[in-house]
């Protein structure tokens, strides 16, 4: 059965140039890749669940923020790699991403070692413009990005997606 996940992409004006918030995935799988290995903040739910109220709960848990207010624009969804169907929505604000402090999980590492050790799901996000955060971005999260600047009506051109690394999540 595909996952699904909810989202929110948080972006702000920065005179001419728009960034958007992005965050780098926690876990050893993830700690020494950069390109590919940044997500929207999100988190899975189940059917029935509100998936509006899923990706502000996500946001705030995987970021330690209060999800910003002010009017939701949703970007559709798009189809991870990884059997993953995610909807997110778009929302104009600003935070400090150097002080995020994320929920954590718990596996077993290294792998066949019988020790468990924590890590965040997130550990550390930033704020990036629409190109540089196309590259960083998870390949099917990208076109969020493009959506975005479609609504905002700001021209967008990205070099097309190389899929060197595999997303995980």
């Amino acid at each position: 059965m595909k996952k699904q996940s909810a989202g929110l992409l948080v972006y702000r004006k920065q005179g001419n140039n728009v960034e958007v918030l992005i965050a780098h995935m926690g876990s050893p799988w993830w700690a020494k890749k950069d390109l590919g290995a940044w997500s929207i903040p999100k988190g899975e739910y189940t059917e029935g669940e509100d998936a509006m109220k899923t990706a502000k709960r996500e946001f705030e848990e995987e970021l330690g923020k209060k999800s910003p207010g002010g009017k939701w624009q949703e970007l559709g969804t798009v189809e991870q790699s990884n059997n993953k169907t995610v909807i997110a929505w778009a929302v104009e604000g600003d935070l400090d991403a150097t002080s995020i402090k994320s929920n954590t999980f718990e596996i077993e590492w290294p792998p066949r070692s019988s020790r468990m050790q924590e890590f965040p799901e997130i550990d550390k996000a930033d704020w990036f413009n629409l190109e540089e955060a196309a590259k960083k971005l998870v390949p099917a999260q990208v076109l969020f990005l493009e959506r975005l600047a479609k609504q905002l009506r700001i021209p967008l051109e990205l070099p097309p997606q190389s899929s060197s690394q595999s997303s995980l999540f």
